[in-house]
């Protein structure tokens, strides 16, 4: 079962018993369109290739459409479509008003230089444009898995080049650099995210008494797979909570301490060009699945999708998993890991900060303001940092809440990911008969 296919299962699981009428969920649940590029970029040794890519457009319930843009050698039009779709239930579940969205370019990053990924990147970029599927009110993309604020940038200039300087033009992109109209707190956002939904989960004293553990994250072991944006981000913040970062695994190793690791000195180690399984202080295999497996409170799996599956969901001994990346788990292995009393704290609320900061990084280039007011004096001010991350934390919280309520609502009988996609779905729903296209 891949992606595309598990995302429709949860979306079945969690329709049953809503009353939303047939032919609403048909619509809710479909991919608008979905458009297969092919386009020539030349290389710096002058020959051509071409360049495959996709452009996922799931629901214009609302506008713009929201979604990161990934590079990847394993992009392909199911997986487009899944996120895309996994976007519009995630924006609906923490009331940001953009539908789903996503973008996707069929190639491995490290095998190109600068220079090509640039060309690259405005060439995907020309070919949205020239199909009006980009644009401040059409579709904003922001970084995903193989991309960063340099590409956004890239995005955001050419945009600005083909719209004849649209005043607007800042809000075409979100994740940019600073000083091209970003937002501090974006590039942690998503990490953060995943830290203050698993607080929220660790401070319910009731919900931890079922699990066997004290309330609260302190002294709480665990496992973070994936140490690229969002997984340091979220060790680092869960570590500075007083959790215990025991293990860390990449692509190319994993390594483990039951005393606990310092996620700033394992990230300095890796920019000082060290690889993850040289690390000191630390036991280390070159297994990337070696780590993954050992026991722990909390397993946070923030690299690809499909990682947990029917092949090894038996060996996996954490209590709870935060879901940092997208689809992380297959369907199969999410109904055997429920079964078996492990909490799941799903994809489309868990990592959702990403795509909360972005909206207000949007709502500030279209208003052309800056958020908060520093004064000379420092006195009495309110920083950009502070009200992004105050809105951020809020936000989610309110979001919690809402999962939480809607099963004490069903006496517990819902996981945490069918409690999710039920209130995405009524959200979105309730939208489309307010416009008066349903009955």
């Amino acid at each position: 079962m891949n992606f595309l296919q598990t995302f429709n299962h949860f979306y079945d699981s969690a329709v049953k018993h809503l009353h939303v009428p047939k032919g609403l969920s048909e619509q809710i649940k479909s991919c608008d369109s979905v458009y297969h590029l092919r386009f020539p970029i030349t290389l710096d040794n002058g020959q051509i290739k071409v360049i495959d890519a996709w452009h996922g457009e799931h629901s214009h319930h609302m506008s713009p459409l929201k979604g990161g843009i990934r590079f990847s050698s394993v992009v392909n039009e199911d997986e487009v479509r899944a996120l895309a779709s996994l976007m519009t239930f995630k924006c609906a579940l923490v009331n940001v008003p953009f539908g789903g969205g996503k973008g996707g370019i069929k190639i491995d990053a490290k095998e190109f230089s600068v220079s090509e990924l640039e060309r690259i990147t405005r060439r995907y970029t020309f070919e949205l444009h020239s199909r009006n599927s980009l644009g401040p009110n059409t579709y904003v993309p922001a970084t995903d898995y193989g991309t960063t604020s340099r590409e956004m940038s890239w995005i955001y200039s050419t945009f600005k080049t083909l719209s004849n300087s649209n005043i607007d033009s800042a809000a075409s992109v979100t994740s940019k650099n600073i000083a091209q109209g970003g937002v501090k707190g974006r590039k942690e956002a998503t990490g953060r995210g995943v830290f203050i939904g698993l607080r929220e989960l660790l401070d319910d004293k009731e919900e931890m008494g079922k699990m066997g553990l004290k309330k609260g994250l302190k002294g709480k072991s665990v496992i973070i797979q994936g140490f690229g944006n969002v997984g340091y981000h979220a060790a680092l913040f869960l570590h500075d909570a007083g959790a215990k970062i025991v293990g860390i695994c990449e692509y190319n190793g994993s390594i483990s301490n039951p005393k606990g690791l310092e996620p700033r000195l394992v990230k300095e180690h890796l920019k000082n060009g060290g690889n993850l399984t040289d690390y000191a202080l630390c036991t280390s295999f070159e297994d990337p699945y070696s780590v993954f497996y050992e026991e722990c409170d909390i397993l946070v799996p923030a690299a690809l999708e499909e990682v947990i599956n029917e092949a090894n969901m038996y060996k996996i001994k954490a209590k709870i998993i935060a879901e940092g990346a997208n689809g992380p788990i297959t369907y199969e292995a999410d109904k055997y890991l429920s079964k078996n009393g492990i909490i799941i704290l799903p994809d489309l609320y868990l990592n959702s900060g990403g795509v909360i900061v972005s909206y207000f990084e949007w709502l500030k280039n279209l208003n052309h303001v800056r958020w908060g007011r520093v004064d000379n004096q420092g006195e009495n001010s309110l920083k950009e940092i502070d009200l992004i991350n105050n809105a951020l934390n809020e936000t989610m919280c309110q979001a919690f809440n809402e999962i939480k309520t809607k099963r004490v609502k069903h006496k517990g009988a819902l996981t945490y990911r069918e409690a999710a996609y039920k209130i995405g779905i009524e959200k979105i729903a309730n939208t489309y008969i307010e416009m008066g296209i349903f009955p």
